[in-house]
């Protein structure tokens, strides 16, 4: 006759278990273990000895407000002779006595979140069960130990800004380990609206990497939810801070929740998907943050930009726009909902654009579907095709009320970057999204996502060219030219009028201040001719109307008289900011406060107010950001400098994210890795 084990006490093991899940970086104050893997505690028994054979123990694990077996969130399970790691199990693994080693194993597929183990009568114990990207068994299963390790444990890393001729390497803190973090994250789950509609139902799904990725899309943003951001696209961040301001996700994330989790304001497209990645990771999903150069915004659903210009060459605004970059987020997993060569990564976006089935979220969809032209998967495939693939149609409306097509060059999805595992250099993924430009493969492309190219392709060698070159040395603060360079590859002489523009934008494409105007009604170029415009661009004039983003927009226009036909050239330039020395005082180690010494030389003709450094960075700054003021005024090519403290609490490569913030010079990005020995 079966007896049960009456216990007394138990320990956890919590140092052993969440190291060797991998989760010891939360704090080993509390079991944190992954799915699919097995866990061992002891139990030490009231009366009686463990004897194998004999001695039974019922164990319960339930998860959720509604535990039940039905949804998946309710296990019974006895014990085995061994584990069976391909559902919920329990082996004894010492001899007999009365302190029992009682291994444990969570099914591959079990819901995430916080659960409680009964055991027996008497014993009760509680754990979190995460994702387990190291399991065979689990959805979100990678292969590769050095992608693992950039994907779910780095907590810092670089997102890509700038523009696609010239990507700018943004560091960020993650912080997914850091405390509190995990707590704030499962927390996020139980405020969706799927969730506090039926508690029950939406527990079940978070046994499903695809179900938690799309809550995640709509939650990191507030738009029909409780969320956790609120995005704003103009200069007037009144009631909160710019985007620019942030150096990581901690910090946002203990905002929302100690706010009762109302928004914070504000983010945009890259603070979205760096909250998202954050999340992601915390809970086990292998994810990355993405940058699509010259993304399109699709709101028809018809795969083509329009776009409008006025005589000048200027943009006329309209809700279809072409991103300077967007940022999104791609999650690691299988999709059993479609044919097997779809796993791996999937797309999904929590920047508000638009709706998907009554919520703003976007994804996940497979980036191979994307590739392939098949837009009738879920979720939201025409929408991310068109960012990556929509054709571009430029019109002038004339002043007489009549609009002509105009030729232009613009091809949206350029350069998708991502961080290189393992080192801070970019690594171009278009090629996961898009056949090359013109090939047989993404013409195939496009007639299976019931798309016609009408991209109007300029061949250098016949017509007139347009286009823009710039120098290298383009930095915020100083003058500089730029060139509209026209060509004529005709036999025969060319009249035409050019006229070449330049205003601040902001990365999304909303269009500031006049920077610098020319209009030529006379250029007359011979067979085989090139004639180079230059641009003056001054910062007295573009100063005032640059954005946070240091972007200009240059456009030319060339009309030829005897063709009536116009061609456009557009380009985005990104000025230079400061680069932001760090210097490291003291030998890097664990519990070792150490000082960084931090300098930037003011590059602009004017004096910087109101200096400010802050730093902050996973494992080094407790999860805080520290922050320095300046007492006077940084002059003209003087430096700004000040020495900060930290102490560092774990060893390994980390990274000490840097920010400058003044009057004229807003939020200026800097990092240093910094190697911490034990």
């Amino acid at each position: 006759m079966a007896q049960d084990l009456d216990i007394d006490r138990w320990n956890l093991e919590c140092e052993f278990n969440n190291t060797d899940h991998r989760t010891e970086l939360n704090g080993v104050d509390r079991l944190i273990v992954r799915r699919g893997q097995l866990f061992t505690i002891s139990l030490y028994l009231s009366s009686g000895k463990f004897q194998p054979g004999v001695s039974s123990l019922d164990c319960v694990a339930e998860t959720g407000p509604q535990p039940s077996e039905q949804y998946g969130t309710r296990a019974s399970f006895g014990l085995s002779a061994n584990i069976d790691t391909s559902r919920w199990s329990a082996a004894v693994i010492s001899p007999p006595g009365d302190m029992v080693a009682l291994s444990i194993c969570a099914a591959p597929d079990a819901p995430i979140g916080r659960y409680t183990l009964t055991l027996g009568q008497t014993g009760r114990i509680e754990f979190i069960l995460l994702f387990n990207p190291w399991c065979p068994g689990d959805a979100v299963y990678m292969d590769n130990e050095q992608s693992v390790a950039e994907y779910v444990l780095s907590q810092d890393g670089i997102i890509f800004r700038g523009s696609y001729k010239h990507p700018i390497s943004t560091p960020w803190n993650f912080g997914q380990f850091e405390s509190g973090i995990l707590d704030i994250c499962l927390r996020i789950l139980d405020m969706n609206p799927k969730c506090l509609k039926n508690p029950g139902k939406d527990c079940s799904g978070r046994r499903n990497p695809i179900y938690v990725s799309r809550v995640l899309s709509a939650m990191v943003n507030c738009n029909d939810d409780k969320g956790v951001l609120l995005g704003k696209w103009t200069n007037d961040y009144e009631g909160g801070v710019s985007p620019m301001f942030w150096k990581g996700s901690v910090e946002i994330l203990h905002n929302w929740d100690t706010q009762a989790c109302q928004p914070v304001r504000y983010g945009q497209c890259w603070v979205f998907a760096a909250v998202a990645c954050s999340i992601s990771r915390a809970l086990g999903i292998p994810c990355r943050v993405v940058t699509n150069y010259l993304s399109a915004h699709d709101n028809n659903g018809d795969l083509v930009i329009e776009r409008y210009i006025n005589e000048n060459g200027e943009l006329i605004q309209s809700r279809e726009m072409i991103w300077n970059y967007h940022c999104w987020v791609e999650s690691w997993m299988t999709r059993p909902d479609f044919k097997s060569d779809f796993k791996g990564w999937q797309a999904s976006d929590p920047t508000p654009q638009e709706k998907s089935e009554g919520v703003y979220c976007c994804g996940p969809i497979p980036v191979r579907a994307i590739k392939e032209g098949d837009l009738t998967f879920k979720y939201d495939a025409p929408f991310v095709f068109a960012e990556v693939n929509a054709d571009v149609t430029t019109i002038m409306k004339k002043k007489d009320g009549t609009t002509s097509k105009v030729t232009s060059t613009t091809v949206v999805g350029q350069k998708i970057s991502t961080k290189s595992v393992g080192s801070d250099s970019r690594e171009d993924i278009t090629h996961l999204y898009k056949y090359p430009e013109g090939s047989d493969e993404e013409r195939e492309a496009f007639k299976k996502a019931n798309h016609q190219n009408k991209l109007l392709q300029q061949q250098q060698n016949q017509g007139l060219h347009l286009t823009i070159k710039v120098t290298s040395d383009m930095r915020k603060g100083c003058d500089f030219d730029v060139f509209a360079v026209v060509t004529n590859n005709t036999q025969s002489e060319k009249k035409c009028r050019l006229v070449f523009g330049s205003c601040a934008v902001s990365y999304n494409g909303y269009l500031g201040k006049n920077c610098g105007f020319k209009d030529l009604l006379n250029v007359e170029l011979s067979p085989g001719a090139e004639r180079r415009v230059p641009l003056r661009l001054n910062y007295s004039k573009y100063g005032g109307p640059l954005t946070e983003d240091n972007l200009i927009r240059l456009a030319a226009l060339l009309m030829d008289y005897s063709s009536r036909e116009a061609t456009l050239a557009v380009r985005n330039i990104v000025l230079e900011n400061p680069e932001i020395k760090v210097r490291i005082l003291g030998e890097p180690k664990e519990n070792r406060k150490l000082a960084a010494e931090i300098t930037l030389k003011n590059p602009l003709p004017e004096p910087l107010e109101n200096c400010c450094f802050s730093i902050a960075g996973a494992n080094l700054t407790a999860g805080q950001v520290i922050s320095e003021r300046l007492g006077s005024s940084v002059g003209p090519g003087e430096d700004a400098k000040v020495k900060i403290y930290f102490t560092p609490t774990h060893s390994g490569m980390r990274k000490l994210v840097v920010d400058f913030d003044s009057n004229k010079l807003c939020h200026v990005k800097g990092y240093r890795n910094v190697i911490i020995a034990k």
